[in-house]
């Protein structure tokens, strides 16, 4: 079981912060993007929740590893994202609020290896990102591309 398991099996529904990571990763303009099994089947970035002991630098490694089989390196900030519009209820009843360290990188190798979060993994321009997508993701790439066009 997994640190957020234990802490849900000590506290059950009540509001937790939890902390997590993703991953733009790119390629000549294009995005990874995971659909995930889940039961909207909405599209996102790979990532996850933290585990005891980890940097979110770590966690965004690990995840990315676990749900891609593509190992990653030279992560960068974009922004950390949180605060009222993050705070999340589930239909089971579980209350959380989000601190999501996203990063991007161009530098990963490996090949695509699905675990059971992961329905599909395909590569998307910036600018033609699927309908159904995670919608704090969608944010992060807007925030991405932002950054990246003042920076040009």
């Amino acid at each position: 079981m997994g640190y957020v398991e234990n802490l849900r099996a000590l506290v059950g529904h009540r509001a937790l912060i939890l902390v997590g990571a993703v991953v733009l990763i790119l390629r000549n303009e294009q995005v990874l993007l995971q659909q995930r099994n889940e039961p909207q089947q909405r599209w996102g970035l790979p990532g996850g929740l933290m585990e005891l002991g980890e940097s979110p630098e770590e966690t965004a490694k690990r995840e990315v590893e676990e749900e891609t089989g593509l190992l990653v390196d030279d992560l960068r900030l974009i922004e950390v994202f949180s605060g009222k519009n993050y705070l999340v209820k589930l239909p089971n009843g579980d209350e959380f609020q989000t601190v999501t360290v996203a990063y991007h990188t161009k530098m990963f190798k490996g090949e695509f290896k699905q675990n059971e979060e992961t329905l599909k993994l395909q590569f998307f321009s910036l600018n033609a990102l699927p309908d159904c997508m995670v919608g704090s993701h969608q944010i992060i790439i807007e925030t991405y591309k932002s950054l990246m066009e003042k920076r040009a």
